[in-house]
């Protein structure tokens, strides 16, 4: 007879038929026999009781201190990793433990609180902690093991089972257990007896505890499970291997039925509410209401990476047991949108022998990580997928340009501009050393002969760029590129190509490089986490708004935003992909990088909001097809995520620093224009670093143009 069914009997009370004697004589005799009775009874009972208690006592000695449950039930605890915004990431648990997340009962749905006491323990709030029911009903199916047994356990005998006893089967054991159970019930209340169960109790797939069970079956948190999910997990635990919703639906199904159906017996729904749950999922495929099997990673480079942070500062065991809570800085908004770019851009590319690429996304005013794609599928052994190549130095190509040529303005006395005027022409340069001489080409292969320092920028010509390092010196460059958060460029041997790609750097540190344009020349440093808390919520750590270190001048950065930006400029060598490096609607700056043999594609920009850079190339350094530059790999996939980012956003100007001027030059020489000037046009300056005027001699290769 099923619990549902069974029903209190009426019990019969039996007449006792005493013979008929005299009265005085039968009284007399028969007050002896109950005076007896009574006191054989009494001396019995107080042997029976004294008994008992001595053996309860001697019992509850030998066990474990109840006040240990606590302890006992969280041996371990999952580390969680959340984006800026709450959404789980990634779970971090040890091998031979699983996932668990603890919560207060509060935080827990109290439909899953009202199926697990249904289902579990209905009598809970009423027992001592022993329900004499169960108990009897678990002593009958232990002496006779050919029945089919039937659960008799309540909750506290479960929790002690699970946390202080062996799992063997004998009266012993049993008598143990509900001993426990019952000088637990006396130490805790039952709201937290309550809720160390259900921040224990194993769910299958190695999901233990409510919050577990809800974030692996339905991607939620356990406060947000609805009366139809809540059944469903409440009929697990009593066998999670044949209870698995991913292998078993059709049982699960019909599991959730006996859940609800013992909710409304004990009053926690009503019938309709249960017929609601339960037709909720009829006919619906289970593909369609259960989170995908196997929690994967979601930004899995960027969630790896803060792991190996948290081992470093805290230790891998704390990191593997001590259910940290981490806030991160990712943007899932973001971090979805760089995702789509990157695999829908390597796509088009399919057939041109690039197989992988990254992208990395800041906020420039903090250096927050707000999206990091670290190749187009992590699993994908064929393309080294889980190597992150946003944090892998590369080549770095044309994208270290404007660092070179903010070298030349800080020249103290011999300074560049904007406007100075820069031979590109056939040049050989000195190389060391028993070295044939350097000599660099363009990548149209072709000689513009004088150009500005803006066109030479903005055009990305390789000529002028080496002639920029050779007149600030690798020192200078160096020196930029340290204040400006590059620590890879550490070799002792770099020659004039270093202003060609010739130094590595990863994609994450030169995408912060140029933060510093954005932000008005101050340093920021990557990073990914904003808190830590402990397993009660104690604060670990935090990341406040950093204190910036200004790396170069505001106006210096401006003059860079200012060329990087200039559609017109950029055209002559871009032509139609100069669309690639703009965002319609709004002024955004931008460089691409391509290395020698087509290795590395690279493109980083920026508006005051948001700072990305993009890498395409593959792992392993072989060249990808030919005339795959930076402007045609990775600008295509830039711009995508640009310009769906920016969707929501304000637009922004660059702000311009009161340290910046606009003169009038003759277009030609650089210079202040001169009577004869036959095209003059508005630069911008520095306001200490004013163009020359006509008559002096020009900057940089100007007096070769005289001769």
């Amino acid at each position: 007879m099923g619990d549902s069914e069974w029903k209190p009997e009426k019990l019969t009370r039996s007449v006792v038929q005493i013979p008929f004697m005299s009265r005085s004589r039968a009284s007399s005799r028969l007050l002896n026999y109950l005076l007896i009775a009574t006191l054989i009874a009494m001396g019995g009972f107080a042997l029976s009781l004294g008994a008992g208690l001595l053996a309860y006592a001697r019992i509850a000695a030998s066990l474990p201190p109840p006040q240990e449950l606590q302890d006992r039930a969280n041996t371990f605890k999952t580390t969680s990793i959340y984006d800026r915004n709450g959404h789980l990431l990634y779970e971090i648990f040890p091998q031979t433990g699983g996932r668990r997340t603890v919560q207060p009962l509060g935080s827990i749905s109290p439909y899953l609180i009202n199926a697990t006491l249904a289902t579990e323990d209905p009598n809970f709030y009423r027992h001592p902690g022993v329900d004499p029911l169960g108990v009897l009903r678990a002593l009958y199916y232990i002496v006779q093991p050919d029945e089919q047994p039937r659960g008799g356990s309540g909750i506290p005998q479960q929790l002690v089972k699970l946390t202080f006893l062996s799992p063997e089967k004998t009266l012993s054991r049993k008598l143990k257990e509900a001993i426990l159970a019952i000088e637990v019930s006396r130490r805790y209340t039952k709201d937290e007896i309550l809720e160390i169960y259900l921040n224990h109790i194993y769910y299958g797939n190695l999901a233990y505890g409510a919050e577990a069970a809800a974030q692996t079956y339905f991607r939620k948190p356990a406060t947000d499970l609805t009366l139809a999910e809540a059944s469903l997990l409440a009929g697990i635990p009593q066998a999670p291997a044949i209870y698995d919703p991913y292998t078993n639906w059709e049982i699960v199904r019909g599991r959730q039925a006996d859940v609800l159906r013992l909710m409304v017996q004990y009053g926690f729904v009503t019938p309709q509410e249960a017929d609601q749950a339960w037709l909720e999922w009829e006919g619906k495929d289970p593909k369609d209401i259960l989170a995908p099997f196997g929690r994967g990673l979601i930004a899995p480079h960027f969630a790896l990476m803060v792991r190996a942070q948290l081992e470093d500062a805290y230790g891998k065991e704390v990191v593997a047991r001590g259910g940290l809570r981490v806030i991160t800085t990712l943007d899932m908004r973001l971090q979805r949108l760089a995702e789509d770019a990157v695999r829908e851009g390597m796509a088009k590319l399919e057939g041109r022998r690039a197989r992988n690429a990254a992208l990395v996304a800041l906020d420039p005013a903090t250096g927050e990580i707000l999206a990091m794609v670290g190749s187009p599928d992590f699993e994908n052994d064929e393309i080294d997928g889980q190597v992150n190549m946003a944090t892998s130095p590369r080549q770095t190509g044309s994208v270290i340009k404007p660092l070179t040529y903010v070298a030349t303005f800080e020249k103290p006395d011999d300074y560049w501009t904007p406007a100075t005027i820069i031979l590109d022409e056939p040049t050989e340069f000195p190389d060391g050393p028993g070295r044939p001489p350097y000599k660099p080409k363009n990548y149209d292969g072709r000689f513009h002969g004088p150009v500005s320092v803006r066109s030479a920028l903005a055009n990305s010509y390789n000529i002028p760029a080496v002639k920029a390092l050779q007149h600030a010196g690798i020192p200078a460059l160096l020196d930029v590129a340290s204040r400006l958060g590059i620590t890879t460029l550490t070799r002792p041997d770099y020659g004039l190509s270093l202003t060609l790609g010739g130094g590595e750097v990863s994609l994450e540190e030169m995408t912060a490089a140029f933060a510093a344009f954005a932000n008005g020349g101050y340093r920021v440093e990557p990073h990914a986490i904003l808190r830590v808390e402990d397993e009660k919520g104690d604060l670990l750590e935090t990341h406040e708004r950093p204190v910036l270190r200004r790396a170069i001048t505001p106006e210096h950065a401006y003059l860079i935003t200012s060329i990087l930006s200039d559609r017109e400029a950029r055209r002559p060598a871009f032509g139609r992909l100069a669309k690639r490096l703009e965002l319609p609607g709004r002024p955004a700056a931008a460089k691409t990088g391509t290395t020698d043999d087509w290795r590395d594609g690279w493109t980083i920009g920026y508006t005051p909001q948001l700072v990305a850079g993009v890498w395409v190339g593959n792992a392993d350094n072989s060249p990808m097809s030919n005339d795959m530059s930076g402007a045609t790999t990775a600008a295509p996939i830039w711009n995508q995520f640009m310009r769906e980012a920016h969707k929501t956003w304000p637009v922004m100007d660059f702000a311009r620093p009161e340290g910046v001027v606009e003169i009038e030059i003759c277009a030609e020489t650089g210079t202040l224009p001169g009577p004869d000037c036959p095209t003059r046009r508005l630069e911008f300056f520095k306001a200490d670093q004013p163009p020359p005027p006509f008559e002096e001699e020009p900057f940089s290769d100007t007096a070769l143009l005289r001769k």
